[in-house]
């Protein structure tokens, strides 16, 4: 195991994308203007033991009903796909039920670690080490206890126009990850 500060960046850029905590603003401003009070450290600390825990378990699960880690990764660019034109079309292909409460679960879960993160750490687990991943899951982790401790000022700040930038140009980062994901895995599914 190896700290690869270039592999940490990748996997940093590559979750900060799926995550998309900054394009998650609108909801958490209008969750709180619901609610009153986020609790911005548990649900932080909450998403982060579920993604390490997902990491090191996840293929685990995979290896119980079957499946392995190439073919999982090509489902996984396939979800980053669908993600990155929802982020950029500005559609909604995924649906979800409006969360009615600021606990843990609207944020925490699905919100900050979503199916699509999942899915993006057991690709990640295909190509990087895990000491790495970690590593960009913490760093993350810290911009999202950021974001939701200054929501209310960062939308204020950047408007609904900024947002929706921001949200685009991930949006495409995120495509062209889904497509290099694709590309190194689709081939050891017929070796």
């Amino acid at each position: 195991m190896e700290i690869d500060i270039k592999e940490i960046v990748t996997i940093g850029m590559i979750l900060f994308a799926v995550i998309d905590i900054v394009g998650s603003i609108p909801i958490i401003v209008d969750l709180r203007t619901r609610v009153g009070h986020i609790e911005s450290e548990k649900a932080t600390l909450v998403a982060t033991i579920i993604m390490i825990a997902f990491l090191f378990v996840g293929e685990t699960i995979l290896d119980l009903i079957g499946v392995d880690v190439n073919s999982f990764a090509v489902a996984g660019a396939f979800v980053l796909f669908f993600l990155a034109l929802e982020m950029i079309l500005g559609i909604r292909l995924y649906k979800d039920e409006a969360p009615n409460t600021a606990s843990i679960v609207p944020l925490a879960f699905p919100l900050i670690a979503g199916a699509g993160v999942m899915t993006t750490l057991l690709s990640l687990k295909a190509q990087y080490q895990n000491i790495n991943i970690i590593l960009g899951i913490i760093l993350n982790m810290i911009v999202v206890y950021a974001v939701l401790k200054m929501s209310g000022r960062i939308a204020k700040i950047i408007g609904t126009n900024g947002l929706g930038v921001i949200r685009k140009v991930f949006g495409v980062i995120l495509l062209a990850i889904a497509v290099k994901l694709f590309a190194s895995n689709v081939k050891g599914l017929f070796v």
